[in-house]
């Protein structure tokens, strides 16, 4: 499937997302992007096949714009991947741990390594990016500067790993989709499966209990739902739902059905149905 194929992602190469595209499609060939926009551009005009979309953070939470972006792609999502956050304390060749006196990351990859870097006296400071981070520290080639980033980027920037257990957490992850400019079901309804979808609903009263009425009745679960607003407008709101199931399976369709019925017309827009992450199941 991957041989012969351009997957694209967000930042610079040796971030977790570039490392996500390893870990998804290793064969296929990546492509950089300065943006979320650039991303899905390169998508839409065939200069890549698949993009790998970041959604959410166990520890950062959902990545802003993203559910803007989506529904606007016409992009489909194909499949799931949870990516673990290992950073690593990186730093220019025969450089020591004790010479380093200022980190260079992410704000949110300095975060998550606060304790740590409070413990060895190191002072953080905030890059815009982790790989970019390391890139800048390699050009820098100063002993005492280091930066927080992935292995990947301490092999694409030849710099040395100094620290294995930077990260205060061994939990943070990253929830990505893989999208494509088709759709990609799964032929078996009834293997796990996750259908995500975007509805706007009507404006009367209990309209939302109302409108989820079907998964319940259905014993169908639902294991994301978020609001946001649309098009600026503090009046329209928007709701994007992940839920166990296959979108063409007996309950999903009765689901379904009753959601529209209190949607606006065309108020319901499938964004994929793909299978379920083997990390749900062990998560579970």
């Amino acid at each position: 499937m991957a041989r012969g194929k351009k997957i694209a992602f967000q930042g610079v190469p040796g971030a977790y997302s570039h490392l996500a595209c390893s870990a998804v499609l290793p064969e296929a060939q990546t492509l950089a992007c300065s943006s979320f926009s650039e991303m899905i551009l390169s998508v839409q005009q065939g200069k890549a096949d698949f993009a790998m979309v970041p959604v959410e953070n166990s520890t950062a939470g959902r990545v802003a714009d993203i559910h803007h972006i989506l529904p606007e792609s016409g992009l489909y999502i194909i499949c799931e991947h949870y990516q673990p956050v290992e950073h690593k304390l990186l730093a220019i060749k025969g450089a020591r741990l004790e010479d380093i006196t200022e980190v260079h990351s992410h704000e949110q990859g300095l975060a998550q390594c606060r304790k740590s870097l409070e413990k060895l006296g190191i002072k953080p400071v905030i890059h815009a990016d982790t790989a970019g981070a390391a890139k800048d520290i390699a050009l820098l080639g100063d002993p005492n500067v280091g930066a927080i980033a992935s292995a990947l980027a301490a092999d694409i920037y030849g710099l040395d790993i100094l620290g294995a257990d930077i990260l205060d957490s061994n939990t943070n992850t990253t929830r990505f989709l893989i999208m494509a400019p088709k759709p990609h079901m799964p032929a078996n309804t009834s293997l796990p499966a996750i259908t995500t979808l975007i509805f706007e609903v009507r404006s009367v009263p209990a309209v939302l209990y109302k409108a989820l009425g079907g998964f319940a009745t259905n014993g169908i679960n639902l294991t994301k739902i978020e609001s946001y607003m649309k098009d600026g407008s503090m009046q329209a709101a928007q709701f994007y739902i992940d839920c166990e199931g296959h979108v063409q399976s007996e309950a999903m369709v009765r689901a379904l059905e009753e959601l529209r019925f209190y949607c606006k017309d065309e108020g319901v827009q499938i964004l994929g149905t793909y299978p379920a992450s083997p990390s749900r199941r062990i998560a579970g």
